[in-house]
């Protein structure tokens, strides 16, 4: 039996993808926070089933009332004497409680003079807002970008001021400028924020409260239930002693605990505690193993079944069902792990021949066989795969998750049960013994992780279940724990969406902005115009265009977080696709891979940052391996936009050109690989001339069109021959046979 080294979480080396470490709580700060996460996790699973009558609107006051007082008391203000690390000071009580009294003031049932009244009389003065509702909704917007900068810096606040300042001075631009407008006062500011469906209350929020945090509670119980820990121990199971098993583990192990953890950055951070030592043994230096560290757990957030939040905003946007979203990524899926898998190939291949690896593995430690791990755990796969059936089914996103979480607490009895068996040496009726592997790690917003039994939190760990459960036997005891710790993974899961609500509600100023603005269609504009620069050629245009808007999402990507990123990118970037009679598809899953993309983009990769803290590397050329591995992901969304066929990627069309253009693309990917790897698989290494050559036949074969295709072809065939020559002369030359 192999024993894998501890889980190294997020929260523990300080880095994350979207959020800054979190206070850890003790005493009665956090018992109050954790119980009014769950009540918002309840209520949200409430609003599945029994929707609020007066609306999905009324429902997100409300739930932002509550969410928004938690981020004041779980996140540091980071004002000098103001701040304190263990708990919430005098000033963050103060907010929570003002935060509570202006999210709540629209539904209050309470006469201030020309003011309140509740709900229905707050609609009524819509674009008449009594003085008190415009000083709530002021106080509501610095709530909002306070509590952004609380949770993910300074920079998405800035943005947001930045929109603020150009809705309210835009009439004074000079007028003859395409983004210029009539201004707008603070009543019509605060209005469109705080008293309309494209403010706070706006898209963002909506699914950040409706689908998001259901999505996020899920991750949390999947942990809870043993599934992480299985997912990481069949990975290495699965490739045993080859000599690409190390990278394979990497890969496998980074996409299946993704689909957990919902965080590229903590992926990385937890599938590199595991397999670093792994990958250090197999010959893989440092930054050559956080880079493919990095991609792969980045790779998982664009995979279904549960892709990076802001998939459920392009399902809102578009108004189709989240499972055709999930249709649109199977291809592009595909040709990003096939991209890291060859490149995982080449590197052992590389590595062998430079004898940085052991001539022979067989000395290596066999962990449990897979076919035994499968057999006894591999029911944790069923709520996965409950949520595609029940997709598929017609059930709404919403129900389907929250039958999966069901699923997945239920599936946590077997799991405790025959774990705690194998610590206390009891034989069970499978036979054979797991794998000791990890936990793998959720975020939570105290600096723990879901499955750490120093914290008293839902753990999977043989040994706090070996305590619970000494001899596999429920007992009242301990059945009142687990119902404890199941209760306790739901509020970590609750805590743990708290940036992403900050976000999507400071996400609605830019939203409202634009809208009221109209700054989207012309920036729209000036973007297809610096596009035909070059040439009035349609194609020309919209290949520049797409080039530009791919290099300003990348950039917009490394200031704000994935969310806002996507949000700022559909309103600004996504009517410049269109104008161009690009399928609304096509550009919103272009938007969607360029904002997610930034966790691997230099200079502030976050998830190679966190791979480089586990493996020891430096940090820039860890960021340059991750975008090396991910190359593919940069590439294949300009496909979806460059011509028609690109739509093909997507799953959309007949199937024979659904076919050929994922077969053109897959040989685009191979010789991509073989360009930035140095090695072409049956040949072995190339020099200069062939990765070129192969660079080129890449990116041709990429453009989806019959004779982009044909000529890729023949270019990757001339590649293919310079190798061999290359390789017969450096035999001739060392005398080799």
């Amino acid at each position: 039996m192999s024993v894998a080294p501890p889980v190294v979480t997020a929260a523990e080396l300080g880095v994350d993808d979207e959020e800054r470490p979190a206070r850890t709580l003790s005493g009665f700060p956090a018992r109050l926070v954790g119980i009014v996460a769950l009540a918002v996790a309840l209520l949200s699973i409430w609003q599945v089933f029994r929707p609020l009558a007066q609306g999905s609107q009324y429902y997100l006051v409300v739930f932002l009332g509550i969410a928004l007082p938690l981020v004041y008391l779980s996140y540091r203000s980071w004002w000098g004497r103001l701040d304190r690390a263990d708990a919430p000071s005098v000033l963050d009580w103060v907010l929570a409680a003002i935060a509570l009294v202006v999210c709540l003031y629209p539904i209050l049932p309470l006469t201030f003079g020309d003011a309140g009244g509740g709900y229905n009389a707050f609609l009524d003065r819509q674009g008449m807002l009594a003085p008190l509702d415009v000083a709530m909704g002021g106080l509501l917007l610095v709530l909002v970008l306070e509590a952004c900068r609380r949770t993910t810096g300074v920079i998405l606040p800035i943005v947001c001021l930045v929109f603020l300042a150009y809705g309210y001075y835009g009439g004074l631009l000079p007028q003859n400028w395409a983004i210029a407008h009539a201004g707008l006062d603070v009543d019509q500011i605060v209005d469109a924020l705080y008293n309309s469906g494209s403010g706070f209350y706006g898209t963002p929020l909506d699914v950040a409260a409706s689908y998001i945090v259901l999505f996020t509670l899920y991750g949390a119980v999947l942990e809870f239930s043993g599934a992480a820990r299985f997912f990481v121990d069949l990975s290495v199971s699965l490739f045993r002693r080859s000599h690409s098993a190390a990278g394979r583990t990497a890969v496998a192990s980074g996409f299946l605990l993704g689909t957990v953890s919902g965080s590229g950055t903590a992926t990385a951070v937890s599938t590199g505690a595991v397999t670093w030592p792994i990958l250090k043994r197999a010959g893989y230096r440092p930054e050559q193993a956080g880079g493919m560290l990095a991609a792969a757990g980045v790779g998982a957030i664009l995979s279904p079944p549960t892709l990076g939040v802001a998939a459920f905003i392009v399902a809102e946007y578009l108004d189709v069902s989240y499972v055709t979203v999930l249709g649109w990524a199977l291809i592009p899926t595909l040709l990003y792990y096939l991209g890291i898998l060859l490149s995982v190939e080449i590197d052992a291949r590389r590595i062998h021949a430079e004898g940085r690896a052991p001539a022979d593995l067989a000395d290596a430690p066999l962990p449990t066989p897979w076919w035994k791990l499968l057999g006894r755990f591999g029911y944790h796969f069923s709520s996965l795969i409950v949520i595609v059936v029940l997709l598929l089914a017609g059930v709404s996103a919403t129900r389907a998750v929250v039958y999966a979480t069901a699923l997945a607490l239920i599936l946590a009895v077997p799991d405790r049960m025959l774990r705690a068996r194998d610590a206390a040496g009891t034989p069970s009726s499978t036979g054979g013994s797991s794998t000791v592997g990890t936990s793998a790690v959720g975020k939570s917003t105290d600096g723990t992780s879901v499955g750490d039994p120093s914290t008293g939190d839902a753990s999977s760990d043989a040994t706090a279940t070996k305590q619970s459960t000494p001899t596999g036997l429920w007992t009242r005891k301990t059945l009142q724990r687990f119902m404890f710790e199941a209760l306790r993974a739901l509020s970590l899961g609750m805590r743990s969406a708290l940036p992403v609500v900050a976000v999507c509600a400071a996400a609605g100023v830019i939203t409202a902005m634009t809208t009221k603005t109209g700054l989207g269609a012309q920036l729209a504009s000036l973007l297809v115009r610096a596009g035909s620069v070059l040439s009035d050629d349609p194609a020309v245009v919209l290949a520049t265009t797409a080039l530009l808007a791919a290099i300003a999402l990348s950039l917009l990507g490394l200031a704000v977080p994935v969310t806002a990123s996507f949000v700022i990118g559909w309103v600004i970037i996504g009517p410049a696709l269109l104008d161009l009679h690009v399928a609304a598809p096509a550009a919103a899953m272009f938007v969607f891979y360029f904002s997610v993309l930034s966790e691997v983009t230099p200079p502030t990769a976050l998830a190679a940052v966190g791979a480089a803290a586990v493996t020891g590397a430096k940090a820039m050329p860890t960021m340059w391996s991750a975008l090396r591995y991910a190359l593919p992901a940069f590439l294949v969304p300009l496909m979806f936009v460059l011509t028609d066929s690109g739509q093909h990627l997507l799953g959309r069309g007949a199937l024979l050109d659904v076919l050929w253009v994922t077969a053109a693309a897959c040989v685009g990917v191979a010789a991509l690989a073989a360009a930035t790897g140095g090695w072409i698989l049956g040949i072995g290494a190339v020099g200069a001339v062939p990765r070129v050559l192969a660079g080129a036949a890449g990116l041709t074969l990429l453009y989806p069109h019959p004779t982009a295709t044909a000529i890729g072809l023949g270019v990757l065939v001339v590649a293919a021959a310079a190798g061999v020559v290359e390789r017969v002369r450096r035999r001739k030359a060392t005398g080799t046979p």
